[in-house]
């Protein structure tokens, strides 16, 4: 009787080691054909890694960034950072998003034993496998051509770039599940322009003129950016009201990206 009843709780708990496994190769196979088909996209690598990269060395070397105090890398690489997350979020994962939905990729993958938790994961996982490879990238350039040091808090940091994402990549999904792909791609472009002028990252928002100024630290952007730049300035105060305004933005463009995305 012992060993019967050995051998059926044995039966019992193969079968749920044995579901994990394929699981996870699923969505580790899945990741590797995210990162194949991003490296093919001429398009997605010029505005995740490239545009960032010219950017910072464009603004850095001119010196005509209007900063008050500390250096001009320690304001600039923050924002850059910033603007580079919301390209691979927003923009990246956004358009193609889309067109995989118009064209009808997203429908055969949901007749594949890939379920939909195991794609978003592993859409969210080369997402961030593709903002280390911009953080190294940038951080690195700033650290040997513009004398840059890591400062601040990095647990801030962390916590700020993890808000970020989140975020902007729940802006991405909630455009791609509801609008159409052309939409998408003029949208996510239009809106990347727009926080790239007022979302603080080059420009001080108390340069802008002042109702413009004040529209702007309530956006996103500017709260993701200023959380940003006060977790990696060594002595900032800390960045509550940035940073309840950027958790505020997250949880609402959350629900509406779950609310409204549809997978045909």
């Amino acid at each position: 009787m012992t060993t019967l009843a050995n051998t059926s709780q044995s039966g019992q708990s193969q079968p749920q080691s044995s579901q994990a496994a394929p699981f996870l190769q699923q969505v580790g196979a899945q990741i590797k054909a995210e990162l194949l088909l991003t490296s093919r996209r001429g398009e997605n690598i010029l505005v995740t890694l490239i545009l960032p990269v010219i950017l910072l060395i464009f603004f850095a070397s001119l010196k005509i960034i209007p900063v008050t105090s500390g250096s001009v890398i320690n304001f600039l690489l923050p924002g850059i950072l910033a603007l580079a997350i919301m390209a691979s979020g927003m923009v990246h994962l956004g358009i193609s998003t889309a067109y995989e939905r118009y064209y009808g990729v997203l429908k055969r993958l949901g007749a594949t034993p890939l379920p939909r938790s195991g794609l978003i994961m592993a859409k969210i996982v080369a997402v961030l496998l593709l903002e280390v490879v911009q953080v190294i990238l940038l951080g690195g350039i700033a650290f040997l051509f513009y004398g840059w040091h890591p400062t601040g808090s990095p647990a801030l940091a962390i916590l700020v770039l993890a808000l970020g994402t989140i975020t902007f990549a729940a802006l991405g999904l909630a455009m791609a599940g509801s609008l159409r792909a052309e939409t998408t791609l003029a949208v996510a472009n239009g809106l990347y322009l727009l926080f790239l002028l007022i979302g603080g990252g080059i420009l001080p928002l108390d340069h802008l003129p002042a109702p413009l100024a004040i529209l702007a630290q309530y956006l996103p952007a500017a709260a993701f950016t200023q959380s940003l730049q006060a977790a990696l300035s060594a002595g900032a105060p800390f960045p509550g009201a940035a940073l309840l305004t950027l958790l505020i933005w997250m949880l609402l463009i959350l629900v509406v990206a779950i609310r409204a995305f549809r997978w045909e």
